[in-house]
């Protein structure tokens, strides 16, 4: 068994973006790639992974803007807010962080977003453009789980995935992305029937439903690949959602939660910034 260490290829990936910054905007006298977040009320977990993303950027040579607004904010005042770093042109990427307080159209709010600002990946136009085959940018957790199993080395091409969850941010996308690598994908969810049966049968598996330890042993085949996408706050600490102690012992490769996934997400963040700002910067030449 080996650890697909996601912090690891995460630090990777920031090392490159970093040298891409300092070499071709900071020495060239040119503005660097700036992610503008905007956070919608005093959700606790939503704060700490601002906060990290804006420590990511700055440790990249980025610029961060953070715009907090009220619990009580309505839809028009962050429609407003993504409006204005629309038309913002230092403005590269600008990231909604989910969720949102209640009563909030998430769907709605992220259309108002520019397509070439849109640094997760979310408007319905970039999703369009994921699942037709011409990503722009692709959500940052799904391009995450792609490239981790790259770095390992990893052929996805004939390998039966299978992905349990179907939320855009993650299982959709991931699905779309293991299929453009001519792997051959089945999504399942909570009312999938025989789900045992399903998993066992993965060369690949993605675990990202959001319920702890959900992914046991005998749910998983010998030597398969695991993937967990999951980060549960339970009274033990932070666990995914498989049952890492009893499933390593079967399988050839298996992410770490925390160390995983995780760190990848805040890296393809970078990575998508750097590349709308790169596209903004030949649209203005």
């Amino acid at each position: 068994m080996e650890i697909l260490n996601g912090k690891l290829v995460a630090e990777s990936i920031k090392e490159k973006i970093k040298h891409a910054t300092q070499s071709e905007f900071v020495e060239k006298g040119k503005s660097v790639p700036v992610l503008a977040c905007i956070i919608v009320g005093d959700n606790p977990a939503s704060k700490v992974y601002v906060a990290s993303k804006e420590k990511a950027c700055l440790s990249v040579g980025f610029g961060s803007i953070v715009k907090v607004l009220k619990e009580d904010a309505s839809e028009s005042d962050v429609i407003d807010v993504i409006e204005e770093l629309n038309k913002d042109e230092s403005v590269s990427g600008i990231l909604l962080q989910l969720p949102l307080p209640k009563g909030l159209d998430e769907r709605k709010i992220i259309s108002h977003i520019s397509p070439e600002k849109d640094v997760d990946g979310l408007t319905e136009i970039n999703l369009g453009r994921l699942f037709s085959k011409r990503t722009l940018v692709a959500p940052c957790t799904a391009i995450g789980i792609i490239h981790i199993l790259e770095h390992y080395g990893i052929c996805m091409e004939g390998k039966n995935a299978v992905v349990i969850g179907r939320s855009l941010l993650v299982g959709k996308s991931v699905a779309s992305l293991l299929e453009e690598k001519n792997a051959t994908v089945t999504i399942c969810h909570s009312k999938t029937t025989n789900l045992e049966e399903i998993t066992k049968n993965a060369d690949i598996l993605i675990a990202a439903i959001g319920k702890p330890k959900f992914v046991t042993a005998d749910m998983v085949k010998d030597g398969a690949i695991v993937v967990d996408v999951g980060i549960n706050r339970t009274d033990a600490g932070l666990v995914g959602d498989v049952d890492f102690e009893s499933v390593a012992s079967k399988v050839s490769f298996i992410t770490p939660v925390p160390g995983g996934v995780g760190p990848m997400t805040i890296a393809e963040l970078l990575s998508n910034t750097l590349l709308l700002h790169e596209k903004a910067q030949e649209a203005r030449e």
